[in-house]
């Protein structure tokens, strides 16, 4: 009967027979072809993911390992420049909250840009919309851009009703800093504002006049 740990008879007396050389070259040879498997694995992963690579390049004809890697590398320089360049054209919301309203006169016609960026609800836009109404204002285009919970909003906004005043005139009329304050308003408001408990959520919201 064996014993627990020990060898099974017949390899025992097989080691019996086998000089401590042989034992030592023959633990060699199991450790190099344990080292082998090992390596033909990783061979193989290294081949599937450039196989991957390979795939994920548009019209790719490189097979070679260095000179893919290279059109790799060149192919992720260029979606990063035009990742920068839609960041640069494009209102991409940002995790803090950011208010930003600039009037100007637009031939004659008074304009203002506001750029608001909040944690996005399903009725800040139907806020915005009664805010600029209560304060008899209308939009002339929207830029709204959505990404990860967050929300970027730019607003044109001008006049309700068309008037033959200046745009100096009407800039006197409409007072930057009450749309400031109403806009922020509606961006510190959270969805849990329209329970009982009418509880505000206050957050910090960086103003930036221009």
């Amino acid at each position: 009967m064996v014993q627990p740990g020990s060898a099974p008879f017949g390899l025992q007396a097989e080691l019996g027979k086998m000089t401590a050389q042989e034992i030592m070259d023959a633990k060699a040879l199991a450790a190099s072809k344990s080292h082998s498997e090992a390596e033909r694995r990783r061979r193989e992963r290294i081949n599937n993911h450039l196989a991957k690579l390979r795939s994920l390049l548009p019209n790719t004809t490189k097979t070679d390992k260095a000179s893919l890697l290279a059109e790799v590398i060149q192919h992720v320089k260029e979606l990063k420049r035009q990742t920068s360049l839609i960041a640069e054209t494009s209102p991409v919301p940002t995790e803090m909250d950011e208010l930003t309203v600039d009037a100007s006169d637009e031939d004659g016609k008074f304009v203002i840009k506001a750029s608001l960026c909040c944690e996005d609800r399903s009725d800040l836009l139907p806020d915005l919309i009664k805010t600029l109404k209560a304060l008899r204002l209308k939009t002339l285009k929207a830029e709204i851009t959505t990404l990860g919970g967050r929300v970027k909003n730019v607003l044109f906004i001008t006049g309700e009703e068309e008037s033959s005043s200046s745009g100096e005139q009407q800039q006197q009329q409409y007072s930057i800093s009450s749309i400031q304050e109403a806009l922020k308003a509606v961006m510190e408001k959270t969805s849990g504002d329209e329970s009982s408990s009418g509880s505000v959520k206050r957050q910090r919201t960086n103003i930036n006049n221009l």
